[in-house]
């Protein structure tokens, strides 16, 4: 089992479009019994709150089922019981490193676009109000992120 928790500022944009996303990439190639996938917050501002509408829209109009969440903050024992912790920002990667207790010893932060050999922030729509322009990075980064997945898992080689 391959445990992600995708993470951004608030948990009710960006990080919930990965999740949704990612959770779908991952169906469509039958293997979802090989992961655990959620999604958090760095931050306490959105807790208890459903996805931002236009992260509903957009997947909406992509046709791609949006994951049932309601945003919550990343904990030190998220960063002990995931394998890969995936901010979508560099502010969300120095806040998620404070939140594991200082550092990240076992390298399991990641920030999602490096995956797609790039170290572009995904764009933030809380601020743009463009959730096309996030909608791409993350489908970019999430996409990379299976693919590299892929191979450890025997059935998708």
């Amino acid at each position: 089992m391959i445990r992600v928790l995708f993470i951004c500022h608030g948990n009710i944009c960006r990080s919930t479009m990965a999740q949704s996303v990612f959770t779908h990439l991952v169906k469509q190639r039958n293997l979802e019994s090989y992961f655990e996938i959620d999604s958090a917050a760095t931050s306490r501002e959105e807790i208890g709150n459903p996805p931002h509408h236009g992260t509903v829209n957009k997947l909406r109009q992509e046709r791609i089922p949006l994951i049932p969440h309601r945003a919550r903050q990343m904990t030190r024992r998220d960063y002990d019981y995931y394998d890969y912790l995936i901010g979508m920002d560099t502010w969300n990667i120095r806040n998620m490193i404070r939140i594991a207790g200082g550092s990240d010893a076992h390298n399991k932060i990641y920030k999602l676009l490096t995956f797609a050999g790039s170290e572009r922030d995904v764009a933030d729509p809380w601020y743009t109000g463009d959730f096309e322009a996030t909608y791409r990075d993350v489908m970019e980064g999430c996409t990379a992120f299976l693919k590299k997945l892929e191979t450890h898992i025997p059935e998708a080689k």
